[in-house]
């Protein structure tokens, strides 16, 4: 008899239809994996299983019995537990406040026992062998962190049912491995998991069974020993994915960014510098990786090029010729500098907008007449960012959260694009998108790029970078520790920089 049973499962948001009569069962101490492009129905699925998502057609047997969660209380009570891909974190209170939030630690007398929850949540953190602080906020760590509190306060609730919905999309592949050690040892104790990732590569190392959704649709279950990656990337978007190969060599102009020992304090803290001495040039038309561990600092150089640093950074930079020092990303962009940010639902979406609302937000003094915004200007724009880009949306005024997170991505990018930059900074732009909105981000770089604009790419993805990018610079605690050329960059020799400290 199987653990989950699922059949005949269907969910309508209005008149979109999420999922469209699922059926599948999940056996008791495997690890099945949930592979779709981003608008397939994953996430969907696994929130009615988890008691998100209450109201639905069909019928959800646990355990042979069949079920209907009210509330995630519900769920959890019944044994589930689910990290979600986008964070769902209180960024107000503490990293232990949310671990264990609603299942608050208190003492005898009934008050709240902050030392108990706060050692607590330190074992869970040694567990997946990281060194975060329970009392500090939430808001104040970056994505990939927040991702390990997701994941602790999942284990926390020792659940015999663990749905992970994208739980390495913000992790380095240190983490990652710490991750997959986590795993391993929790399907030794009989532990069930409902894996969900857009990497083919943690597909193939870890799942018993892969199940394919497309278009809200169950196309086929199949054992991970008796597929291949090609034949799952065919069935989940329905035509073959060419794989990303920039073979025409790129022809570099002059220098358009030019860095000089760029240096970012960190006061109060071991390690006095988040940056150090980094020092480098970029030219037009071409794209320059930057690799590194997580906390290395790659998210804050792109920080302190776009004026976005807490503090203000030390050196000098050159853009087009003229030294800049920006305190504010306004003058960045007056300059003709822009940043995709890597967090795109806290940092670069309006997610209660439309996506007209989300491409022009940068240029409406651009589309005025008189001061009035000119919707026929507004409207058109939008649309030739649509076309240029290649959008699938149901038009200009659909809500942005309706696209998939692929199409999302390109509409921040569109809106960064009508400004006109001479510098596009992109941190880790693929996070989250499915394999097929990967590769259409990957062209559009690459078409970018051979545009004539100046590009610096971060990822947590070696691999990536590797395609991409004519050079990879590397960062280790803040200081330069490798600059490779395209045909010189390895992920070994891009690792042993990575944790080459000084």
């Amino acid at each position: 008899m199987s653990l989950i049973e699922v059949h005949h499962i269907t969910k309508r948001f209005g008149g979109t239809i999420a999922l469209q009569d699922v059926s599948l069962e999940i056996a008791a101490g495997e690890l099945h994996a949930i592979v779709g492009e981003n608008g397939a129905g994953k996430s969907t699925l696994m929130k009615i299983l988890s008691g998100v998502i209450t109201e639905f057609d069909g019928e959800l047997r646990l355990r042979g019995n069949p079920v209907r969660f009210a509330s995630t209380r519900d769920a959890e009570a019944a044994g589930i537990s689910i990290i979600h891909q986008e964070l769902n974190l209180v960024e107000q209170l503490s990293v232990a406040a949310n671990i264990f939030l609603g299942r608050e630690r208190r003492g005898t007398l009934g008050l709240l026992d902050e030392s108990t929850a706060h050692q607590e949540a330190a074992d869970l953190f040694r567990q997946l062998g990281c060194q975060l602080d329970p009392s500090q906020r939430v808001g104040e760590l970056r994505v990939g962190d927040q991702q390990l509190v997701e994941i602790a306060k999942a284990l926390s609730k020792r659940a015999d049912i663990l749905i992970m919905d994208e739980p390495t999309s913000a992790l380095t592949e240190s983490e990652t491995e710490r991750l997959f050690e986590i795993i391993g040892r929790l399907r030794k104790e009989g532990v069930t998991i409902l894996y969900i990732s857009h990497k083919m590569d943690e597909i193939f190392r870890l799942a018993d069974r892969i199940t394919v959704l497309r278009d809200g649709r169950h196309v086929q279950t199949m054992r991970r020993d008796e597929t291949h990656v090609r034949e799952v990337t065919h069935l989940l978007v329905g035509r073959e994915i060419e794989e990303a190969v920039f073979a025409e060599p790129r022809q570099p102009g002059n220098v358009v960014l030019k860095v000089e020992n760029l240096s970012l304090p960190w006061p109060g803290h071991a390690r006095p510098w988040r940056l150090k001495d980094v020092s480098f040039d970029l030219r037009r038309g071409e794209v320059l990786g930057i690799a590194g561990l997580m906390g290395a600092g790659r998210t804050e150089l792109l920080e302190c090029l776009f004026g976005a640093s807490e503090l203000p950074p030390q050196g000098r930079t050159v853009l087009d010729g003229q030294v800049v020092s920006f305190t504010h990303p306004e003058e960045a962009v007056a300059a003709g500098m822009a940043l995709v940010t890597e967090d795109r639902k806290r940092l670069g979406l309006f997610s209660h907008q439309t996506v007209r609302d989300n491409i022009t937000v940068c240029t409406l003094d651009k589309l005025t007449s008189l001061g009035v915004i000119s919707g026929h200007r507004e409207q058109s724009s939008t649309q030739e960012s649509i076309v240029r880009l290649g959008v699938k949306t149901a038009g200009t005024e659909a809500p942005i959260t309706s696209l998939s997170g692929g199409n999302q991505q390109k509409c921040i990018i569109a809106r960064w694009l009508r400004t006109q930059p001479k510098v596009l900074l992109l941190d880790d732009p693929t996070r989250g998108v499915d394999v097929g909105a990967k590769a259409e981000l990957y062209k559009l770089i690459d078409f970018l790029c051979r545009d004539g604009l100046g590009l610096i790419v971060t990822s947590s993805e070696l691999p990536e970078l590797i395609t991409l990018c004519d050079r990879i610079l590397v960062l280790c605690e803040g200081r330069l520790t490798g600059e490779f050329a395209r045909g010189e960059f390895t992920e070994q020799a891009l690792m042993e920089a990575a944790t080459a400290r000084q």
